[in-house]
């Protein structure tokens, strides 16, 4: 019996470009915590070691993965406040790239610190340290509806089944078609899809929509769009978030004097998350990581936008803060 071909004519599918995808040679699996929890498996690690700074989401693969966990303090300057020397043999520790600008923390860490794993959830352009565990999560920087990449010399032997992401792709095709606001009930929901989402390789979908990325225009709007922000809003930014060379930002970390920016923000359809509410139960006032969860604004900066959109933000948060 001969093989089966693949299909030849029919009726025809959404049109992408095909091209290569930035992280070709990485791991492709269907999440950012389920590619934790593939490093957790790979490596049989027993207990992980993260920031009180990081969304609530990571302890769901350490809770599949039967570790434990404990929470270790940043600076201002998302630097870890942490005694490596401390770290044992099958303990790991986590830390994230901050808004795509900390690859200089990385590497000092790589240097010091044994079992490290990288999340760059946040810095999608950011590439790995050779040896060290990283992970990617690209609906952070592109419209898709799931998928990440994972760097590591660890490779699971089982082979594992693909995932299918055509369901999860409605707030997507809607925001297009109507509004963001009318699309945010949809993509609400679709975050929710990845509570237990079981560890999968990444669907074919959402690889072709990332063959079809131009990466390069992606990048250049980015850089350009945060320097534009930061050479007009530095002077009243807490953050020090001065952009080095090579690095493409998933945001602009903005920590005004004046409190309230992100809900002034929205009521202006300018649409600013808060990473993360959960820390705001995880630590007290005063703390550097209350103050970050409590008041920073992440500006838009992706490569929707231009200098006119800039422009904009520039005057609302101006307008308000020097107000």
């Amino acid at each position: 019996m001969k093989e089966a071909t693949a299909p030849i004519g029919g009726y025809l599918e959404l049109e992408l470009a095909c091209g290569v995808e930035y992280h070709s040679e990485a791991v492709r699996l269907n999440s950012g915590r389920n590619a934790l929890e593939y490093v957790l498996m790979a490596r049989r690690y027993r207990k992980l070691y993260l920031p009180f700074y990081t969304c609530d989401v990571v302890l769901q693969p350490i809770a599949r993965a039967g570790a434990s966990h404990a929470f270790y303090r940043i600076n201002e300057r998302f630097e870890p406040v942490f005694d490596f020397t401390s770290l044992r043999e099958n303990e790991a520790f986590v830390y994230v790239n901050y808004f795509g600008l900390f690859d200089h923390v990385v590497e000092a860490l790589a240097e010091k610190c044994r079992n490290l794993i990288v999340d760059n959830a946040q810095a999608f352009y950011a590439r790995p340290v050779p040896g060290v565990d990283t992970f990617y999560s690209p609906r952070k920087f592109f419209g898709v509806p799931d998928g990440s990449y994972l760097y590591t010399d660890r490779p699971l032997d089982e082979p594992m089944e693909r995932d299918l992401s055509y369901e999860r792709c409605e707030h997507l095709l809607r925001r297009i078609d109507s509004s963001p606001e009318d699309a945010y009930p949809q993509f609400l929901k679709s975050k929710g899809v990845f509570n237990g989402l079981p560890l999968r390789s990444m669907s074919d979908l959402t690889r072709r929509v990332l063959r079809s990325v131009d990466y390069d225009e992606a990048s250049r709007r980015r850089v350009s769009n945060y320097s534009v922000l930061h050479e007009a809003l530095k002077g009243m930014n807490a953050i020090d978030c001065e952009l080095e060379d090579g690095q493409v930002p998933m945001v602009y970390p903005f920590l005004g004097r004046r409190k309230g920016l992100r809900e002034y923000l929205i009521s202006r359809r300018i649409y600013v998350a808060r990473y993360w509410p959960n820390v705001l139960e995880w630590t007290g006032k005063g703390s550097v990581e209350y103050e970050y969860a409590m008041n920073m604004v992440p500006l838009p900066i992706d490569q929707r936008y231009g200098v006119p959109e800039m422009g904009i933000i520039v005057k609302e948060v101006g307008g308000y803060v020097g107000g």
